[in-house]
């Protein structure tokens, strides 16, 4: 029986200090031709009217630089660690996420919004600590999970992409800037942000980050770099300011885990 992939619709949840990285790495991906880019489907709420034509192009192009929407259908587990502190096991098949934070454990499924939480291997989950835990667990999914796979999710539900043309890396690399925002989804539905692609390499290669959508100047810009291949697509780890070193590690997109630990009430082996 064909398994159904969980979709859910991504918003901005950036708290400002969130980051990602990478494991064992291979050759810098090519730049793709437009011409031979087919526009992925948008999710259903997309706001198409709203979204001009070239920023939607330029959104099938970045998909396509990734791996591709049937690409990003497939990936089934995908793991990270978010700055250093915690690590999570997402199933994108089902909704479940494993995620983990010194002796915390907490096994969620993101479409009941049901889970356990744990405490050294104890269930916690009718304590003040436990529930406490839980109902953070699906902010704290959108927001560590945006902070990794953003690119694929240019044409969520919800959101609203525009083109602002022509910008700059910081290190001056000539680059297409996007606009992203959003209509009442998400956990922050007032953020924007703009996303600036390498033409070259049709990849996101920097992003900057708006409390509000009105905000003249952004709370921070960040690289959006490394891009490495795991599984059937590309992610990438470097997430610095220039300064700060920030960084996602040990990522991996697999498609099975070992039995049991989507639902281990004790801290998991990294993928």
């Amino acid at each position: 029986m064909k398994k159904t992939v969980f979709r859910p619709c991504f918003a901005a949840l950036l708290a400002a200090g969130l980051l990602l990285s990478a494991s064992a790495g291979a050759q810098q991906p090519t730049a793709f031709r437009a011409a031979k880019v087919k526009p992925y489907p948008a999710g259903t709420g997309f706001d198409k009217a709203g979204s001009d034509a070239k920023a939607q192009a330029l959104a099938d192009r970045v998909m396509a630089q990734m791996g591709g929407y049937e690409a990003w259908q497939s990936a089934h587990f995908i793991g990270w660690n978010f700055f250093g502190d915690q690590y999570q096991v997402w199933d994108k098949y089902t909704g479940d996420f494993h995620w983990q934070k010194g002796d915390l454990v907490a096994n969620y499924n993101l479409n009941t919004k049901v889970g356990h939480a744990y405490k050294a291997g104890q269930d916690i989950s009718t304590t003040e600590e436990g529930k406490k835990l839980l109902d953070k667990m699906y902010p704290v999914w959108v927001n560590n999970s945006w902070w990794l796979v953003m690119p694929f999710k240019l044409k969520d539900s919800g959101v609203t992409l525009t083109s602002k043309g022509a910008g700059k890396l910081m290190d001056g690399t000539a680059a297409e800037v996007l606009n992203m925002t959003f209509k009442n989804v998400g956990v922050t539905p007032d953020n924007k942000y703009e996303l600036l692609v390498n033409p070259k390499t049709n990849l996101i290669e920097e992003w900057a980050y708006f409390p509000k959508a009105t905000d003249a100047q952004p709370a921070f810009r960040r690289r959006w770099s490394e891009y490495k291949p795991y599984g059937p697509i590309l992610l990438a780890a470097d997430r610095t300011d220039g300064k700060d070193g920030r960084r996602l590690d040990h990522l991996a997109v697999v498609n099975s885990v070992p039995a049991g630990l989507m639902q281990s009430p004790t801290p998991v082996e990294k993928l």
